[in-house]
């Protein structure tokens, strides 16, 4: 179990580590991400900064790590515990890659990716609201906060396992803390503060509009 649970957590931070923003942002325009834009290392920036569909890419590539990690995990017949720990390795190790000196992004779409492989109805349910919001709002911030904020008490309601219940309230906080200084700064560049909910600069759909 020891052995197997190091593995999967190894293989967790590893994969994690993979910066699937940068890595589009050299071949594509041969920028830095974390140079442009919001500055995150995210799929986001990717889209405002290189175009909507290596953005798109990179989400799915996110995410899919995360999800990964949690398949390999419990391929290894780990206990849901050390499932959780490689799931937040993944976290961790997109935030702070071992490839890039350990400066990284936020880590939404691999927690993403990490709690639908864990709660796939669960999060159907809390998708389809960030989807929805982000529609409305083209504020896709907004909308992962909300989406996962919710998340367990989707869990509460349809699984009722408190184990499942404390892991995704635990990661949706990680990812509050990780973006309190992202959020602070918005908050003192934007004059007009319905732009906190609306996004007036970009569109779900574009990338950085010239100007």
């Amino acid at each position: 179990m020891i052995v197997n649970a190091t593995i999967a957590i190894v293989i967790a931070y590893l994969l994690g580590s993979i910066p699937f923003a940068y890595i589009a942002g050299k071949l594509l325009k041969g920028i830095d991400i974390r140079q442009v834009g919001g500055g995150n290392m995210g799929a986001v920036n990717t889209a405002r900064e290189i175009g909507p569909v290596p953005g798109l890419l990179v989400l799915a590539a996110d995410i899919a790590k995360g999800s990964l990690t949690v398949i390999i995990a419990l391929r290894l017949d780990l206990s849901l515990i050390l499932v959780f720990g490689a799931g937040f390795a993944a976290v961790l190790g997109h935030n702070w890659p071992v490839f890039l000196k350990f400066r990284g992004g936020r880590g939404a779409a691999t927690t993403i990716g990490v709690l639908f492989a864990l709660v796939p109805l669960e999060f159907a349910i809390s998708l389809s609201l960030i989807l929805t919001i982000i529609v409305v709002t083209s504020n896709v911030r907004l909308a992962v906060v909300v989406g996962l904020a919710v998340l367990p008490f989707i869990i509460w309601q349809i699984n009722g396992s408190g184990m499942l219940i404390t892991y995704s309230a635990v990661m949706f906080l990680f990812l509050c803390a990780r973006s309190v200084s992202d959020a602070r700064e918005a908050m003192a560049r934007v004059g007009d503060k319905r732009s906190l909910i609306f996004d007036r600069e970009y569109h779900f759909w574009q990338s950085r509009k010239s100007k």
